[in-house]
């Protein structure tokens, strides 16, 4: 199981304004991804497309249960190599499990 998670540097938006947010994903496949989510306690409404958007609260969490921090360009350079990106437009690739 390869779970990443970046800093939370990303401003929240609408009601989750001056919180701010880090990018949480799987390496291997969205269905590992979506069981680490819910064992963080993160809602599925926070996944987008290829990541959790999760709490800067949350993130010291993540780690403690096994998710690898690095860096934002980490990221997405795994879910381009592994298959996993979804761009924001375009057709969606097939899940990998």
């Amino acid at each position: 199981m390869t779970i990443l998670v970046d800093r939370a540097v990303w401003p929240g938006k609408g009601r989750a304004a001056g919180r701010r947010w880090a990018h949480l994903v799987s390496d291997v496949s969205y269905v590992e991804l979506h069981a680490f989510a819910e064992m963080l306690g993160a809602p599925r409404r926070g996944f987008e497309r290829d990541h959790y958007d999760i709490p800067e609260t949350l993130v010291p969490v993540a780690i403690w249960l096994g998710a690898v921090p690095v860096p934002a360009r980490e990221i997405v350079a795994r879910l381009y190599a592994t298959g996993l990106r979804r761009p924001k437009h375009g057709p969606r690739r097939a899940e990998r499990t």
